[in-house]
């Protein structure tokens, strides 16, 4: 599992595990968790940098339409995980 560190504007670096991954509507979405085992805390982020930019910038996914929407993508992907 990818162990990749965020760098919030406001705040010191958080270590997230990523899930999974996937692309729709030409928006690429990570599924998280902060635990590399066992049930952890899980978030969705959207990449919102632009291409010009070197580093990703990431959301978190908090609207509930677009929320449920990712998450049934990722339920499809991985069919051993429910996200709630």
């Amino acid at each position: 599992m990818e162990k990749i560190t965020f760098t919030p504007q406001d705040g010191d670096p958080v270590d997230f595990y990523v899930l999974e991954q996937t692309r729709i509507g030409g928006l690429d979405y990570l599924l998280v968790t902060d635990s590399a085992e066992g049930d952890g805390e899980a978030l969705i982020l959207r990449d919102v940098s632009q291409t010009e930019e070197k580093e990703a910038v990431y959301e978190i996914v908090d609207d509930d339409e677009t929320l449920s929407a990712v998450a049934a993508v990722f339920e499809k992907i991985m069919d051993d995980v429910d996200i709630v």
